[in-house]
């Protein structure tokens, strides 16, 4: 499985990358042929003066590829919540791959 994360607009400390990287690796359990993830972490300005921290996952399997990008006043935050709905993804995709 190849990683690759990015960062726009700012420089993301290694604390939030080994975070961001210990989460992705648990995405194995979940499908075992997953060959690609891109994280985009992103700084989005609304208002001139909040800025929101966006999380963009993008997961590709052979012949399918799943994305979901999530917002919050923290990058951990919009990690966590986008990495749970990319997870319901790949298994409501399994069950009907099943079924």
């Amino acid at each position: 499985m190849n990683v690759n994360i990015q960062t726009v607009h700012f420089d993301a400390d290694s604390k939030l990358l080994s975070y961001i990287e210990k989460k992705v690796a648990k995405l194995t359990q979940f499908h075992d042929r997953i060959t690609h993830v891109d994280i985009y972490l992103k700084l989005d300005n609304i208002v001139h003066t909040i800025k929101d921290k966006v999380a963009e996952i993008k997961v590709m399997i052979p012949r399918h590829e799943f994305f979901v990008k999530q917002s919050s006043k923290s990058f951990e935050e919009s990690f966590d919540e986008a990495m749970d709905a990319v997870i319901n993804q790949i298994k409501r995709k399994k069950e009907r791959l099943a079924a």
